[in-house]
């Protein structure tokens, strides 16, 4: 024998309940949904879509001596980084915005960042000005005269001296997943954003290198 009777409707407290729980669970997910997208700001898409795109035009140009390269496949703001010039004077990365931007971090310590700082002097000399420069950043964490000395031993005038002393350079990069040894170079555009990286030295004076930065400066 079937009961053909209609449930008894739910009490009002308890729809009232429900109605009110589901309003708190909704709040706590778009908490979540705000506080995730805060926490992710760097990958925004934003200015730092063109960045991509440049990088896919640029990216027949890693060829020889910078075919280690990789392009940037997601929008991605580098950290605003700071660290000192050579008088001491408080620098951040964003100081350079409007120029497309060579960041390297080197130090002393580092036998192949050594052998690659001629390479990045010659590629200042070249090309830097107005549009373009090589912001060479010494992590070195004791001695602050030993960059400064390897630069002068080794006439390399050109480049800016700039220097971090704690080496938070390094970690930030490392936040973001763009610093895994050093050397480590990235091409920013002039809004702050990737355009490639490199993990490793590189001839950034070789014919290859300058054909790839100065691809880089046409819009």
């Amino acid at each position: 024998m079937t009961n053909d009777m209609p449930a008894a409707p739910a009490p009002r407290s308890s729809r009232r309940r429900y109605v009110l729980g589901a309003v708190a669970a909704g709040a706590v997910l778009g908490y979540l949904g705000v506080a995730a997208w805060q926490d992710a700001p760097k990958l925004a898409t934003g200015p730092c879509s063109a960045a991509v795109a440049t990088a896919k035009r640029l990216s027949p140009q890693f060829t020889g001596e910078v075919a280690a390269l990789t392009a940037a496949s997601k929008p991605l703001q580098i950290p605003d980084l700071a660290f000192d010039d050579g008088s001491g004077t408080a620098k951040k990365l964003s100081d350079f915005r409007g120029k497309t931007v060579l960041l390297n971090l080197w130090a002393t310590w580092c036998v192949p960042c050594r052998k690659e700082m001629p390479a990045l002097n010659n590629l200042q000399a070249k090309l830097g000005g107005d549009a373009f420069q090589v912001v060479a950043v010494n992590i070195d964490t004791r001695d602050a005269d030993k960059p400064k000395a390897f630069l002068a031993d080794g006439n390399l005038t050109a480049l800016a001296y700039f220097t971090d002393k704690s080496a938070k350079v390094f970690q930030d990069l490392k936040g973001v997943g763009r610093a895994l040894g050093m050397p480590t170079s990235v091409l920013i555009d002039a809004k702050g954003c990737e355009i490639a990286t490199i993990a490793g030295p590189a001839e950034w004076d070789s014919p290859d290198a300058v054909r790839l930065i100065e691809a880089a400066l046409k819009n």
